[in-house]
């Protein structure tokens, strides 16, 4: 189905069922860089079963809610990246190392004791699943080379760069299949490159313009600030944005809601449609129309609503149920308002 005028979509998480997580361990933790099965309330016998029930809730809130782009809300993940990341060739996950997180805390991640290659398709099976349960339109996302080398301990390569490329063809590959499987739309995560910029702008953009080397199909990229359970305070602006101009995307994944951005910096992304985030992930109160409609308005001198897709700040994961549904919800019927207007 053709997509309306500012379509809407998650950026990637839904929260996951209290039966399927321990949810107040996973809140009372740094986001895993290495696996965390104790997370997982379910036996391991049950556990795919219990993970394609709770995906087809996520699918199933998502299109009551009226989303027109359909994630499977990551149900199967203990965090967006350590899936992808623990299941590469040359990482030693029985051994981690140590690295800082963006809050400058030391994190337990993967140790890379040889060369990164993928051994084998991570997320294809997810996109099937995916496809097969909705007619809608839908999204996948992976891990960013860059965020990989950043929340890695490297014990085998020279430098972070050549370590970075090889996780770049890594997830070349898994993209591809991806596509192959069904994918409408696959999202690559990169929020080290806002909190490491300057390490960003020496390979960052290298790694993941490699990362989309022969890749045919509508690609994004999303870069924010952190998850709002995590990192609580942001700053006024981006860091490192502009520079996206020159990443093969054709989109790109901001948030604008928790720190007010000033949407004038979109005006030097001319070629890109933005993933506008419009819903405050730290605010437990379920935002109006107006409210979401009104941050939409903001972008608009700055983007065409052609160029535009209505997403929250960044991905779900952390809040209640019940409030990410109506957040959702507010922000389909923001979205309608806008394009209400755009129309008369």
């Amino acid at each position: 189905m053709p997509l309306p005028l500012l379509p809407t979509c998650l950026v990637g998480s839904y929260p996951q069922p209290d039966w399927l997580i321990d949810r107040k361990k996973l809140a009372g933790r740094f986001p895993p860089r290495v696996r965390a099965k104790e997370l997982w309330r379910v036996a391991p016998e049950w556990l795919e079963q219990a993970q394609n029930d709770a995906t087809l809730l996520a699918i199933r809130d998502q299109e009551r809610a009226g989303l027109d782009i359909i994630t499977d809300g990551e149900m199967r993940r203990e965090s967006y990246s350590n899936r992808f990341a623990t299941a590469l060739e040359g990482v030693d996950i029985d051994n981690p190392g140590t690295a800082l997180d963006r809050s400058g805390h030391p994190n337990p991640v993967p140790r890379v004791a040889g060369k990164v290659r993928r051994k084998h398709a991570v997320e294809v099976g997810d996109v099937k699943f995916l496809r097969a349960a909705t007619s809608r339109m839908i999204k996948m996302t992976v891990p960013g080379p860059f965020t990989m080398s950043q929340q890695a301990q490297n014990d085998f390569y020279k430098d972070e760069e050549e370590m970075a490329l090889d996780y770049a063809a890594a997830v070349n590959a898994e993209i591809k299949d991806l596509f192959t499987a069904g994918a409408d739309i696959v999202q690559i995560d990169e929020p080290y490159m806002q909190a490491r910029p300057e390490k960003a702008r020496k390979y960052g953009l290298k790694a993941l313009n490699a990362a989309l080397k022969g890749v045919t199909g509508t690609t994004a990229v999303h870069i924010c600030f952190g998850y709002a359970a995590v990192i609580h305070v942001r700053p006024e602006g981006y860091s490192f944005l502009p520079e996206l101009e020159g990443a093969a995307v054709k989109q790109v994944s901001i948030e604008t809601a928790q720190s007010s951005l000033d949407c004038a910096v979109l005006d030097k992304l001319p070629s890109k449609t933005i993933i506008l985030g419009v819903i405050d992930l730290s605010d437990m109160k379920v935002e109006t129309p107006e409210t979401v409609a009104a941050r939409i308005r903001r972008a608009l001198p700055h983007v065409p609503a052609e160029r535009i897709i209505v997403a929250p700040d960044c991905g779900m994961k952390y809040l209640p149920r019940d409030v990410a549904f109506g957040k959702m919800c507010a922000m389909v019927e923001g979205a309608k308002i806008v394009r209400g207007e755009l129309k008369t």
